[in-house]
């Protein structure tokens, strides 16, 4: 089996001379083939544990019909904004073909337009010199780099307005909610409408259009990478198993600490709620509350922290690839040196959307927890009574 692998190492990499050096074989070799292994496997344990999750979830609303899953979030936001979420889905995904043009025209200003001796050449019945070919080229990149911007302009501004509405709604359910059921005190109610709902808010006008944008530009990114050559395209997801593997693991531990973190501002506020109530709890309770929450927070940054580090000393090594293989094959002359440029400036801009990804998960998980606290307050009753309230208010702003 291993001779059969390594035969297909060869057959794959036949571009690579015999006489070339022993880490240029290593690093094609670690490409072309641990990365794509790595990546299944990663992906089918992921793929496997969703599986279960997801039986043991259903095995339990079997058991109790009156359970709730976890897409209860997703529905109140598709209930609440679902026209706004199409338009910012059609918006994000009108501008990744403008992002496309702007990472092939680089290369072609350098390959056709600057190094190229082949002129005056003559496209669409028009001769053009060398001057004039390169000034095209470089207004068809401004064109494009301006319809891409000012697309992502319209799907940010359409976002913040969409988290904003969201905002409002919530706080409106909760409000409504809470002086037709005036059982919280008003120790538990303030830090739910205060904290807890411009997070949720800002995450809901996130969850259709940030992975369509980010996921889309990332695929683009990489799509315009395996274009230019295959083993430089693979190489761009070298270390993203080891991205995929450890990121999650310090994510899950900062969302048990924010849960843990939630509580206690849970009961600090019912704590401060009842000093002018007859029984008063004790200073040391209220400051020991202080302590544990900061050291909560104290240990949310440190991962937090420790968290982005390593993703960002892991993106930082994956340019290794570039100039060891790219070198390589431009020095042979399998590459031009336009396209080494571009996808070397394609894979600068292919680390935003994967921190973007990172924090969208997060976000994720931080919305659902913290839904996990509004939802007691919000009644079905008024999810459904109060669409007709929104949609008003949403018109009056318009107007």
């Amino acid at each position: 089996m291993m001779e059969i692998v390594h035969d297909m190492g060869h057959r794959l990499t036949h571009y690579i001379s015999s006489d070339a050096h022993w880490w240029v074989h290593l690093v094609f070799h670690l490409v072309v083939f641990g990365v794509p292994v790595a990546l299944i496997i990663i992906l089918s344990a992921t793929g496997y544990r969703a599986l279960r999750r997801r039986r043991s979830v259903l095995a339990q609303q079997a058991q109790k019909p009156s359970a709730k899953s976890g897409t209860a979030l997703l529905q109140y936001i598709f209930r609440a904004s679902w026209k706004r979420q199409i338009k910012l889905g059609l918006l994000a995904t009108a501008s990744l073909p403008a992002l496309y043009m702007s990472l092939e025209l680089p290369k072609l200003i350098i390959n056709n337009a600057i190094e190229s001796g082949h002129f005056p050449v003559t496209y669409l019945g028009m001769e053009f010199s060398q001057t004039m070919a390169l000034l095209t080229l470089c207004l068809l990149f401004l064109l494009a780099i301006g319809v891409h911007g000012w697309l992502k302009y319209q799907v940010n501004l359409q976002s913040g307005a969409l988290a904003e509405h969201m905002s409002r709604r919530l706080r409106l359910d909760i409000s409504k909610f809470s002086f037709r059921k005036p059982s919280p005190k008003g120790g538990e109610l303030i830090p739910v409408i205060v904290q807890e709902v411009e997070p949720v808010a800002g995450y809901a006008a996130e969850s259709i259009v940030l992975p369509l944008l980010q996921g889309g530009t990332f695929l683009t990114i990489l799509t315009f990478m395996l274009v230019q050559d295959l083993v430089l395209g693979i190489a761009a997801t070298a270390l993203l198993p080891l991205q995929i593997f450890v990121i999650p693991r310090f994510q899950k531990k900062i969302n048990a600490l924010s849960r843990t973190r939630l509580k206690e501002v849970r009961v600090l506020g019912e704590k401060i709620g009842n000093i002018s109530n007859d029984n008063q709890p004790g200073a040391r309770d209220i400051y020991g509350s202080y302590k544990r929450l900061h050291d909560l927070r104290l240990s949310i940054h440190k991962n937090k922290f420790v968290m982005k580090s390593l993703n960002n000393f892991i993106s930082q090594m994956t340019p290794f690839f570039f100039y060891t293989i790219g070198g390589y094959l431009v020095i042979k002359g399998d590459l031009t040196l336009g396209a080494l440029i571009a996808v070397l400036t394609a894979y600068k801009d292919m680390g935003a959307p994967l921190k973007e990804l990172f924090r969208y998960y997060q976000a994720q998980a931080d919305a659902h927890v913290r839904y996990s606290e509004i939802k007691p307050y919000i009644s079905k009753e008024i999810n459904s009574t109060d669409n007709r309230l929104a949609d008003v208010t949403v018109l009056s702003e318009v107007g």
